[in-house]
């Protein structure tokens, strides 16, 4: 399938769909409803993506969406999850995003299209960067209480030293024998993001994943290898490592522990999507976070940063 000749940058459609003219307020449309019940239109493909990712259209009842279209048919094999399984583990962490009350993960749903099952992903807009740390023009200044809007969320400085409002991750090589350190923003909605990812037990996060959208919003995407029952997090936000974590994050994962109990509504739907031994393990990193009441470390036993970083 040939791609278009400019596929427009991600869009989201706001959290509940206006009306088309003439229409009555109480008509508006969940953009998961949309999702699922809309009739799917391909438009091209995300020709970077390693598994097939179509950029569709959606629309039902009069109602219009840009998505993001990944078919089972299309995903590549990986030796550490089985086969067929990436789209339903996008549709876990929307679930388990939407558990928190953070709504980091855009809206998600499991269906089938024109290549078969897949994963159905509002598109996002991303808001242009405003700038940087010091040293790599300007930034925010926060001790992570604070969202940084559209600032840039990831940078290379000169030096050892972060600066005000940044979080290091570690060194990287940038040519000719110079290295930079790599930061990220000490940006609450960051700070949730890595919660989330070491939740759901990320593999991937990289800064490519990072999505700032009008308003100050900040969603990630491309989930697939997550809820593995083995340790896999491997992320670029790295910066609060071993760091207490806030209460108001904690109270959060109280109450996710508790929706992740046997027999409630979260716990059967994880169970369409993901296996029992991955639920248990999924169980078992909110308790640990929970008892530790910090941020988790690098295992030391798998690599910690994602390869390419971006």
């Amino acid at each position: 399938m040939s791609a278009p000749e400019r596929i427009p940058p991600r869009s989201l459609t706001p959290a509940r769909l206006p009306p088309p003219p003439g229409a009555e307020a109480s008509r508006l449309l969940p953009p998961v409803e949309l999702l699922a019940l809309g009739e799917l239109t391909v438009r091209g493909r995300v020709r970077e993506a390693s598994n097939a990712v179509l950029y569709c259209t959606v629309e039902y009842e009069g109602h219009s969406a840009p998505c993001v279209y990944k078919p089972v048919a299309g995903e590549r094999p990986l030796w550490d999850f089985p086969d067929g399984t990436l789209a339903q583990r996008e549709v876990a962490a929307y679930e388990i995003s939407e558990a928190t009350g953070w709504g980091l993960v855009p809206p998600t749903v499991l269906r089938d299209g024109p290549y078969g099952q897949g994963m159905c992903q509002l598109w996002v807009e991303v808001e242009t960067a405003t700038g940087g740390p010091d040293g790599a023009d300007g930034g925010p200044d926060g001790d992570g209480s604070e969202e940084t809007g559209g600032a840039e969320l990831l940078a290379l400085v000169e030096g050892d030293e972060p600066g005000p409002g940044w979080k290091a991750v570690g060194y990287a090589e940038v040519g000719e024998g110079r290295t930079a350190l790599l930061v990220h923003a000490d940006d609450v909605r960051l700070r949730r993001l890595a919660v989330l990812d070491a939740v759901i037990n990320n593999g991937d996060r990289k800064g490519g994943h990072l999505l700032p959208a009008a308003g100050g919003r900040l969603y990630a995407i491309d989930h697939g290898v997550t809820f593995n029952a083995d340790d896999k997090l491997r992320t670029l936000l790295w910066g609060w490592a071993g760091e207490p974590l806030p209460e108001d994050v904690l109270e959060v994962l109280r109450g996710l522990a508790g929706r992740l109990a046997d027999g409630g509504p979260l716990s059967a739907r994880l169970a369409e999507l993901i296996t029992g031994a991955e639920i248990e393990a999924l169980r078992a990193r909110v308790a640990a976070l929970l008892r530790t009441g910090r941020h988790p470390e690098p295992s030391g036993q798998w690599p910690a940063i994602p390869w390419p970083p971006v």
